[in-house]
């Protein structure tokens, strides 16, 4: 009698125990700004659906909007109070995973769920240091009826920025207020551009700027070449008479455009000619912009396994990724295409499928703690190079001696 008594009384803990856990799942911290307001309701459905499946773990969502966020942020890691999770920008993610702010994920996440490119964008000395939740970017959009009256073939995601060049001149001869080619020369535009010429802003390991490398000159006498050559194919700020690069295109009156997938809507109602997309040309290989939203563990978080399943399920569970494609908030990051036919299928663009074809080419701004300095001081002369004689070398000699005088590293 006391032996069977006694195993009663072992199965009891035991089944005290398997009750204990189920009953009191972990629960994580999550900091979160970018469904904050229209997509609130979305982003719970969204954490519903992923504790549905996974009942061992909790997730406290903490949501503030975004003009307050990185205040709060900034306050809770740097007083060692950080959440389990939190959602950064990818500006702010450099800065923070520079810091040290972010945890190690790699082997914590399941990376064939995502592009390579993607994430290589996360990623730093081959660890993995993000999730990505969700993107945008930019592609280049062509005036159909254009290049049909240029005899031209349209443009294929194999073509250079020589094959661009060499579509635009054809199309800017078709009259005086035509032109051919239409990408600004900005701080976002040149980062991303040299990548695509083997190029950076910033050494392997983020000691020293290496903005006048050859590889980066000549990838902005090319952008200077557009806008000031004798035959130039992109018009002046006076030659574009107060209209705006949507308006020209919308004209038709610009062949090609380097635009944000923002732009489909506005296109598709104002365009009326046959217009379509590709993956952005590269100086000799594509390179385009990877604006997303990406997702953190705190290194000091006691839960990381959960957390990081967590945010792994952000990106890429499939009723995750449906959620936000019902919701048209923004894109997710899978790489498996035949989980994002629903948007594949709205025209115009025909081929869509483009949008996430970059991703393979994703280029992440610079990893710098201090961005925001850096880009002014290179902003300030490059916004100045359509009107002045200053050349390629000098303009990025300039800049590269404003930063180092600057000390931001």
């Amino acid at each position: 009698m006391k032996k069977l008594i006694a195993l009663v009384l072992s199965l009891v803990l035991v089944l005290t125990a398997v009750y204990t856990a189920v009953a009191d799942p972990v629960t994580i911290t999550y900091a979160h700004f970018s469904g904050a307001g229209a997509q609130e309701e979305t982003l719970k459905k969204m954490i519903e659906a992923f504790e549905a499946k996974n009942p061992d773990i909790k997730v406290d969502l903490q949501i503030t909007g975004f003009d307050d966020y990185f205040t709060k942020l900034a306050t809770t890691v740097g007083g060692n109070n950080a959440t389990d999770c939190f959602e950064m920008n990818m500006e702010n993610y450099l800065a923070y995973m520079l810091r040290g702010a972010c945890a190690d994920l790699t082997g914590l996440v399941d990376t064939a769920n995502y592009s390579e490119g993607t994430l290589n964008a996360v990623s730093s000395d081959g660890k993995l240091y993000a999730v990505p939740m969700s993107f945008s970017t930019c592609v280049l959009f062509y005036n159909k009826a254009l290049f049909d009256q240029a005899g031209i073939a349209y443009p294929t995601a194999d073509w250079t920025w020589a094959d661009a060049q060499k579509a635009a001149e054809a199309i800017k001869a078709l009259g005086d207020d035509i032109w051919g080619y239409y990408q600004p020369i900005t701080y976002n535009e040149f980062y991303k551009s040299v990548k695509g010429n083997g190029g950076s802003l910033l050494n392997d390991d983020y000691t020293a700027f290496t903005v006048n490398s050859p590889e980066n000159v000549a990838v902005l006498d090319a952008m200077i070449s557009r806008v000031r050559g004798e035959n130039h194919v992109m018009p002046t700020s006076e030659e574009m008479a107060g209209r705006g690069d949507w308006d020209l295109f919308c004209e038709g009156k610009l062949g090609m455009i380097i635009t944000g997938i923002w732009g489909f809507s506005t296109f598709a109602e104002k365009c009326a000619f046959d217009w379509d997309i590709v993956v952005e040309p590269g100086y000799a290989t594509p390179s385009t912009f990877f604006f997303a939203n990406v997702n953190c563990v705190s290194p000091d978080s006691d839960k990381k396994e959960a957390a990081a399943k967590f945010i792994d399920a952000m990106g890429s569970d499939p009723d995750i990724v449906q959620l936000r494609l019902d919701a048209s908030w923004e894109l997710p990051t899978v790489a498996d295409q035949n989980k994002l036919a629903q948007y594949l299928e709205v025209t115009p663009p025909a081929n869509r499928a483009a949008v996430f074809d970059s991703m393979d080419f994703a280029a992440a701004p610079p990893a710098l703690k201090e961005s925001g300095a850096a880009s002014e001081i290179i902003n300030n002369i490059l916004s100045t190079l359509e009107l002045n004689e200053m050349t390629a070398q000098e303009a990025l000699d300039a800049i590269q001696a404003e930063l180092e005088d600057a000390n931001l590293l």
